[in-house]
């Protein structure tokens, strides 16, 4: 065949069937349409591909958009990534919760690590990612639920975690934030809030007016108020101080005799708390100017906490102070006073005899109740018959006789007593000698064979049997009647796992009368820690221990109360008989790491 003239030659290599293509079949194996040329001019059709070639987890769609990438499975992914949370979350969790329990920290920390990282080996090196999953599972749950087992035996019933109780609070707790509400009241009240009940008293004070929990339960401030009390409690506080402010109302919590600030609350939550514990103590809500006294009662753990309230107005509002009697704190026995041992079998002599009178004396805040408490408890109250006049009963005791006096009907001491002392008791308690007439009595009836025991606010000894005399009670009623006089102050206790010692320098140790060569070191709290301590919350201290000074009356100072001697004269006689002053008592437990020097000072010249 002859080309024309002008047409361009074929090129080399070019068959005329591939040039026979329709336009559909030009770019058929690029369009995955499945046709295929070939050198003889004839095309073969394979199927399409059903599925093109993408990468990542989301294809891309007809257009040619979408998106590409993310290489991991994200239904894989989620999973472990909440798992990595949850561990991390559990090992802060284990840390804390052990060094506040003493739980052997170091080593549950270093399992929970450990199997934690055992568990995602697994789950990025296992090929099935099932098994691995489950590996990490298991990883996580044994060593913390083991962990659980171990702790939930060292606390109480209410502090337990993961039982059928608390994972029900929990879920309680989890729906009521949304709004869902399950249950009676008082199962979501309990599982909101902390494991504490109010309540209230009735208007004359002395029985419990369950209406009244009713009428604050619905109150705004309710639930900040139970928080409030059940954190004052656990830090072991002895009083609460509500202080209002201009834009907020303060809280300050009494620990061991020292004051400590705590989390302040907005001035309108605050005057709701303020109300809820007026209407609990039935005070009037409306008068905030001037001074109220009430009481309430809260039940924490199976045992009973009684609440004494006051209110004072100040210029910013109304102030409020919460007295806790803990009877849990309380001390029940004469070996929990801290006294010395030949200090504690002369005042045990003194508080066994038929009759007399023994006194205790301090500032408020002393202990002084609570070592008459610990007297009583040292008797035999079967064989004895004893009756307390107290303003208010602090702390119950079983078969005593406690009368609670009410100043407001016109029951006071003194009257109280004209009328037991026809009971006839064998141990009298007052619960503090005020007047003339309370002091008159109480010598009468120690010299007709009562023994009494009683409180009067002094400083020492000495000062204690003057201001008997200052009373208008006649000396040789006191010489009659008077057998012992306990002073006391409290001091606080030095940490036992972060209490720092130091080596005293000579010229201290002579100056407080100690022997050079016998005491190598004093201790202290220690000062800017960096790890807080979990036996004391970073404190320092933890309980406090009395610092005493016993003056037993003999025929001797008898004889010189009588005659009106001078009262360095009869502090000489009382040291001639072997009486040590209270900063003396003190140095000795000084000297054995059990307080610092620092603190014996702060409170004892």
């Amino acid at each position: 065949m002859q080309r024309a003239a002008g047409d361009a030659p074929p090129k080399r290599g070019r068959t005329p069937g591939r040039q026979q293509k329709t336009k559909g079949q030009a770019g058929g194996s690029d369009s995955g349409s499945g046709l295929v040329a070939t050198s003889a001019g004839s095309t073969v059709q394979y199927p399409p591909n059903p599925k093109p070639f993408f990468r990542g987890n989301f294809p891309l769609d007809d257009t040619g958009s979408g998106t590409a990438g993310w290489y991991l499975s994200l239904l894989c992914f989620i999973p472990v990534l909440l798992m990595l949370m949850l561990w991390a979350w559990s090992t802060n969790w284990v840390d804390s919760d052990s060094r506040s329990l003493k739980v052997r920290t170091e080593y549950w920390n270093s399992i929970i690590v450990a199997c934690g990282f055992i568990g995602f080996w697994a789950v990025f090196f296992v090929p099935q990612f099932l098994i691995g999953f489950a590996v990490l599972l298991m990883a996580y749950g044994v060593p913390l639920g083991l962990y659980v087992q171990e702790r939930n035996g060292r606390v109480p019933d209410a502090s337990k975690v993961l039982t059928p109780d608390h994972i029900r609070k929990v879920v309680i707790r989890a729906l009521a934030r949304v709004g869902i509400r399950i249950g009676s009241e008082e199962s979501l009240e309990a599982a909101i809030g902390p494991p504490i009940q109010f309540i209230g008293k009735s208007v004359t004070g002395r029985d419990l007016d369950e209406s009244r929990t009713r009428q604050v339960e619905s109150s705004r401030g309710f639930l900040a108020a139970r928080e409030l009390i059940y954190d004052a409690v656990l830090r072991r506080s002895t009083d609460v101080h509500l202080e209002p402010k201009d834009d907020e109302l303060a809280v300050r919590l009494r620990i061991d005799g020292v004051m400590y600030p705590a989390e302040p609350f907005d001035r309108a939550i605050g005057d709701a708390i303020v109300n809820v514990f007026k209407v609990l103590s039935a005070l009037d809500i409306t008068e905030r100017r001037r001074p109220q006294d009430g009481s309430f009662r809260a039940v924490l753990e199976d045992r009973q906490i009684d609440f004494r309230v006051a209110t004072q107005g100040t210029r910013h509002g109304e102030k409020m102070s919460l007295r806790i009697l803990d009877q849990a704190n309380s001390v029940s026995k004469m070996s929990g006073l801290g006294l010395r041992k030949q200090l504690q079998e002369k005042l045990r002599g003194c508080i066994h005899q038929p009759h007399g009178l023994l006194l205790c004396c301090g500032p408020t805040g002393a202990g002084k109740s609570t070592t008459l408490y610990a007297a009583l408890g040292d008797l035999d109250a079967y064989q004895q018959n004893i009756i307390t006049v107290e303003d208010p009963v602090e702390y119950k005791m079983d078969n005593v006789n406690q009368i609670e006096i009410n100043t407001k009907s016109g029951q006071s001491f003194a009257n109280s007593l004209r009328s037991i002392l026809r009971q006839d008791p064998d141990v009298v308690m007052i619960g503090e000698i005020r007047d003339e007439e309370t002091a008159n009595i109480a010598c009468q009836a120690a010299n007709t064979g009562h023994m009494v025991f009683s409180t009067v606010h002094a400083n020492d000894t000495i000062t204690a049997l003057y201001r008997m005399l200052e009373l208008g009670v006649e000396p040789f009623m006191i010489a009659n009647s008077i057998s012992a006089i306990l002073a006391q102050r409290l001091v606080r206790r030095l940490c036992p796992d972060c209490r720092r010692a130091y080596r005293p320098k000579p010229e201290l140790l002579k100056k407080h009368g100690l022997p050079l060569g016998k005491i190598e070191k004093f201790y202290r709290a220690p000062k800017n820690s960096e790890q807080v301590c979990p036996t004391c919350g970073g404190l320092g201290h933890r309980g406090r221990i009395g610092v005493f000074e016993l003056l037993i009356i003999n025929d001797r100072i008898r004889d010189l109360i009588r005659e009106k001697a001078a009262m360095s004269t009869i502090r000489s006689e009382a040291r001639k008989r072997g009486m040590l002053y209270m900063k003396e008592e003190g140095m000795r437990l000084v000297a054995r790491g059990v307080t610092s020097l620092d603190e014996l000072l702060r409170v004892v010249k």
